[in-house]
């Protein structure tokens, strides 16, 4: 980890009205993440985690406060400028996969780089492998959505991710359609890309998922409640603690 900055806000507000009501989903939180760090932002329903992520991804925009991603001040970005930088700059794992279900694995993970006119054809199909030998899916390039289990496919969401070699992966319940024991295993997927230099920022409402992480923000009521390092566990350990008798899907 260095002590580079990837994403920073200031007093972060967001404010949404509902008819003649004010709903306050974030009341000016700050934080910032260094490169290299495996971060958990938790909180319940309505805590203003879904909100916060969706302006961290340039989904959404902040009522007031500063958002700079890898040094880039985001509320001075026109339109055009924040699809480029959620396209350059951020990968995205999502709970439901979304993967097309008429496309290969590798082309799904091409898909990204189709937005950027300077990757030609080949390069293009060369980076796509690349992304999915990383998450161990190289003997299942050609293979469909139907015909991979909910692990690979949630891996092949992780390469598509990763092929813009993105500063930060932000994932949003990145777990919350599988299974524990295969949780554990996309976690410890998560985990060796941490230790390959990867800044993750990976939202979620389960505490042994974040125990997976190495620092642990957590919300409430729109507001950052603690902000603390974790001593993480192993993805190997917490397998190991499973019970023996349970059929889990092969990831």
């Amino acid at each position: 980890m260095t002590n580079k900055e990837v994403l920073k806000i200031e007093q972060l507000t967001r404010t949404f009205e509902m008819g003649s009501e004010k709903v306050h989903a974030l009341r000016g939180i700050s934080f910032s993440v260094n490169e290299g760090e495996f971060v958990s932002i938790m909180g319940t329903s309505g805590s203003g985690k879904s909100t916060l992520l969706n302006i961290l991804g340039c989904l959404d925009k902040p009522t007031s406060g500063e958002y700079f991603i890898d040094g880039i001040a985001v509320s001075k970005q026109n339109d055009q400028a924040l699809s480029l930088l959620r396209n350059r700059k951020l990968g995205f794992v999502f709970q439901s996969y979304n993967l097309l279900p008429r496309t290969s694995a590798v082309e799904q993970v091409e898909l990204p780089l189709l937005y950027n006119p300077d990757i030609k054809s080949r390069e293009r199909k060369e980076r796509a492998k690349f992304a999915l030998e990383q998450v161990g899916l190289q003997d299942r390039m050609n293979h469909f959505p139907n015909q991979l289990s909910g692990g690979q496919q949630q891996r092949v969401a992780i390469a598509r991710a990763l092929v813009n070699d993105p500063v930060m992966i932000l994932a949003d319940e990145a777990t919350g359609n599988l299974d524990t024991r295969t949780s554990y295993e996309v976690m410890s997927l998560f985990q060796q890309l941490n230790a390959q230099g990867k800044t993750i920022c990976f939202v979620t409402h389960e505490p042994d998922i974040a125990n997976f992480t190495t620092r642990s923000i957590r919300l409430k009521d729109g507001l950052i409640i603690t902000d603390t390092p974790i001593m993480t566990q192993s993805a190997a350990l917490a397998l190991a603690s499973l019970p023996k008798n349970q059929d889990y899907e092969m990831v």
